[in-house]
């Protein structure tokens, strides 16, 4: 992995080894702005690299999610105001897949896991203001999970990410990250 890939809320405890990262997540950490709660945290996870242009971001995750709001995936930002994550969020008692994109306020759109949620993909393509978000269930097809607008700025920031708000010691490792140019594939095409 790149060197240029650096921490936001630096967990107490990982390590990266043969081109993975595993991850134990602190305690009470989050992401989340306003909408609904009201209250307004930035304290989880976050590894990643500045991005300028275009790209599609691809990675693996392997966690057990057990207790609620457990949560690893992907992180897309320019500042803790403006973000999109996505991921499995452990929710209602079963793992879900879902996203949160935030523009001043938080929203939430969560849904079934289809598949194994203890190791699953997520790619993100960024195509000018636009954001495509794709899980996969096994690394071969990629449903859409969100097609979003993020206001254009001159950087950002994109990596992974997860938090445990109701406790600490999820254990979670990425593995097979890549940052490569977009890939410029039909909304429908789930290659």
């Amino acid at each position: 992995m790149d060197n240029a890939f650096y921490w936001i809320n630096e967990p107490a405890q990982w390590q990266q080894e043969q081109g993975a990262l595993s991850v134990i997540t602190d305690e009470k950490t989050d992401f989340w702005q306003k909408t609904w709660y009201g209250f307004e945290r930035f304290s989880g996870h976050i590894f990643a690299t500045e991005v300028t242009e275009d790209f599609t971001f691809q990675v693996k995750i392997t966690a057990d999610f057990t207790t609620l709001y457990d949560q690893a995936g992907i992180m897309f930002m320019t500042d803790e105001h403006h973000w999109l994550k996505a991921g499995i969020e452990f929710n209602d008692g079963a793992s879900a897949i879902g996203s949160v994109l935030t523009l001043g306020h938080s929203d939430w759109a969560t849904g079934i896991f289809p598949g194994d949620p203890r190791e699953y993909g997520l790619r993100l393509t960024r195509k000018g203001e636009s954001l495509r978000l794709q899980y996969s269930v096994d690394g071969e097809t990629w449903p859409l999970l969100r097609l979003a607008h993020f206001p254009y700025a001159q950087k950002y920031l994109i990596g992974v990410m997860c938090c445990t708000p109701e406790r600490g010691g999820l254990v979670v490792r990425f593995h097979d990250m890549r940052l490569t140019p977009p890939l410029d594939k039909s909304l429908h095409d789930l290659s």
